[in-house]
């Protein structure tokens, strides 16, 4: 891998990172009464997503729909195969509870996310219409209503979200 290739990997893991940590901060701004501070890390979390992306297609990271889901279902099967594992037994090992809890409830769900994927690769182009609904305590994801209690946190009906 060529050195600027190196570098977009890098620069795209850090602005997807940072996205990811100004909604976070977002949350936390509008929790704490500070609108304005949240639509700040709102707008900022944006322009992130605007570098990633810039990134990701500078690698030449996006693929057709069909090569995207054969690489989502490649990805999420190395995390709950092969990555959260090994995380899982380090936290419990370290007696980190809420990091035990969080890599675990990631990992039930990737394995989710595998076989949605898969299923979605299986009948790419047919016209079935799915609604998704992910929980906003562990992420599951699960298709067309959302169950009463979540089966992998426990979470009732109402932690569930439509995604659009």
């Amino acid at each position: 891998m060529s050195k600027t290739q190196e570098n977009l990997a890098e620069a795209f893991a850090g602005e997807s990172q940072a996205n990811r940590k100004y909604l976070a901060f977002a949350k936390q701004a509008d929790k704490e009464g500070y609108p304005q501070a949240a639509k700040l890390f709102r707008a900022a979390a944006e322009a992130e997503t605007v570098h990633a992306h810039a990134h990701l297609r500078a690698m030449d990271g996006i693929g057709t729909t069909e090569e995207n889901l054969k690489a989502a279902v490649s990805g999420e099967t190395f995390e709950f195969k092969e990555m959260y594992p090994g995380m899982i037994e380090a936290a419990n090992e370290e007696g980190n509870k809420a990091a035990t809890r969080s890599f675990s409830y990631a990992n039930e769900v990737e394995q989710i996310h595998a076989g949605l994927y898969q299923k979605a690769l299986d009948n790419l182009g047919s016209s079935e219409n799915v609604d998704y609904y992910v929980c906003s305590v562990c992420g599951n994801t699960c298709e067309n209503e959302p169950p009463e209690t979540c089966p992998v946190c426990g979470a009732k009906k109402a932690a569930f979200s439509k995604v659009e």
